[in-house]
Order: structure tokens, then C-alpha cells, then sequence
């Protein structure tokens, strides 16, 4: 085994121990490889410098996202201090704060319309389920047929964000069409929505162009990605008058603060509250 490969799989062990989910040890191992291939050198032999030059380059000339950027910044102080051991003498990277961005929503009509243009089945109740139960697309993609109870109009969500189990809601019109796919498609036992080889699921990147086709076709421009549509879940449920607290359960939010969030981009909510104001019996600011 080369000296990278022993290098990665101490990595990858570390991770496990931690009990980081699958998709936080691959999006750190691809960081970490992002750094070594912009060098062509193992990145043990790295100084604090070089590495430092690599997180600017991916901040100016890359101009990534928040997020992308905060998960290389995560990686890189993770493989350094608790896989190499370097203390801050050899590798120190500032501390990113954290950004507040409200997410951008689709009205209950845009809804509506993305899901109108997609014409093949299997697509069209991927998006379908995604919006109708508030899901993250690395959960749709792994739910399985029996994850749907129907008799009791729940959908249980395995090893989540954060590896918890929850369970979130099924409305009668999402049941319909999961219905009418499972005639139409008959996926098998192990995977709800299957890629093209039917023994492993549909990868999250193939759901994201499938959103990205229905967007496009749409002629929608608000909504970044699939998650677009988990917001439009929450949102649309706060409108209609659902409690925050359930939202909360169903979306698997850790903290009631996430949550709350959307109810700055709650437009009926704007509209129909009542000031404090209103109670005040005070007599006319100028006299007729």
C-alpha cells in the first residue's frame, strides 16, 4: 500500500471513529484530495503557507460557495490536527463565521408548475416526494419501499443528518402518486428510487439535474437546487397554518432556531399579523 493510501485510510478511520455520516467522510476526503492534486504532492509535505494558499484560491478565483468552502475548511482542520497532530506552530487557519442567508422560496404556483413539466414518472414523484414530505436529497435517495407505512401516513427517515432516525409526514396526495409509480415502475425491495444498476440507489448528483431539467423547463430562476424544495415544504406548511414545532420534527431540525427561520419568508404570515398597536385605544395623533 503506497504511502497516500495509508495517508487516506488513516483519514477515513478517524472519520468512522467520530461517527461522521458517509457523506461528511467522502466530502472531506474530497477536500483533502482537491489539495493534494492542486500541488501533485502528498499533503503532509504541505506548510501551513501552501495550504492557506488553497483555501484563498478556492475563496477568489473559484469563488465557491459558503458551504463548499466551509467544508474544505472543516476538512483540512480535521486531517491536520487530529490526523497528522500538527499543533498550531506547524497549522493555523482562521475561523470562517458563520453566514445568515434566508432561503430563497417558490411560491405554492412555481411549486406547482416545476412539478407540472416533469412528464416522466419516476422523476416527477422523486420531486414529488421531496416537497410532499420536506425531505433532504440524501434521504430521498435511500428511502426504501417499507419506509413508507401508509396505514399509519408517516414516512420514517433513516440515519439522517446527524445519523438519527425520524419520521415525517405523508399526505394523501403524496401517497396517490407513490401508488401510481410503484405500478408503473415496480422498483423492487431494496431502493425506493434505484439507479441505473437496480441494486444501488439514485445518486444524489442524478437528482440534482433532474431538479435542475424541471427548473429550467419551468422557466424558474429563484432556487439554487432540490433543496429549494424542502424549503418550499416549510414554508408552505407555516402558511397553511402548521405549527412550528411540527415542521420542526418532521424536517429533523436539531434546534427550533432553524426552524423559525422561515418564518421571515412566510408572506401570509407578513400579512395577516396583528400589531400590538391595534389594541391601544389611543385618541387621534392630530385633532380634526
Amino acid at each position: 500500500m503506497s504511502a497516500g493510501s495509508i495517508l487516506r485510510q488513516r483519514f477515513n478511520d478517524y472519520m468512522v471513529l467520530r461517527g461522521l455520516s458517509a457523506n461528511t467522510q467522502e466530502a472531506y476526503i474530497l477536500a483533502v484530495l482537491g489539495l493534494a492534486r492542486y500541488y501533485n504532492q502528498s499533503p503532509a509535505k504541505l506548510s501551513n503557507d501552501q495550504i492557506q494558499a488553497y483555501l484563498l484560491y478556492l475563496i477568489k478565483d473559484r469563488c465557491q460557495a459558503w458551504s463548499t468552502l466551509n467544508v474544505a475548511f472543516s476538512a483540512m482542520r480535521c486531517f491536520y490536527t487530529q490526523v497528522l497532530k500538527w499543533d498550531e506552530t506547524r497549522f493555523h487557519i482562521p475561523t470562517r463565521s458563520r453566514q445568515k442567508k434566508r432561503p430563497r422560496v417558490l411560491s405554492i404556483q412555481e411549486t406547482c408548475r416545476l412539478l407540472s413539466v416533469v412528464t416522466n414518472p419516476k422523476h416527477r414523484t422523486l420531486l414529488t416526494t421531496v416537497y410532499g414530505a420536506g425531505l433532504r436529497v440524501s434521504e430521498v435517495v435511500r428511502l426504501k419501499p417499507h419506509h413508507i407505512e401508509s396505514d399509519r401516513m408517516l414516512i420514517r427517515v433513516e440515519q439522517a443528518k446527524g445519523r438519527v432516525d425520524r419520521y415525517t409526514i405523508l399526505q394523501d396526495r403524496l401517497l396517490e402518486e407513490l401508488k401510481i409509480y410503484w405500478r408503473l415502475y415496480r422498483p423492487g425491495r431494496e431502493w425506493l428510487f434505484p439507479g441505473r444498476d437496480r441494486s444501488q440507489p439514485l445518486s444524489r448528483a442524478t437528482a440534482q439535474i433532474i431538479y435542475n431539467k424541471a427548473r429550467d423547463k419551468a422557466g424558474i430562476t429563484r432556487g439554487r437546487g432540490i433543496h429549494t424544495l424542502r424549503h418550499a415544504f416549510a414554508t408552505h406548511m407555516l402558511e397553511a397554518g402548521e405549527d412550528i414545532d411540527s415542521i420542526q420534527r418532521w424536517m429533523g431540525h436539531k434546534s427550533i432556531v432553524t426552524t423559525s427561520g422561515y418564518l421571515h419568508v412566510c408572506k401570509p404570515r407578513q400579512r395577516t399579523a396583528k400589531s400590538p398597536m391595534d389594541e391601544l385605544k389611543l385618541p387621534p395623533l392630530l385633532k380634526q
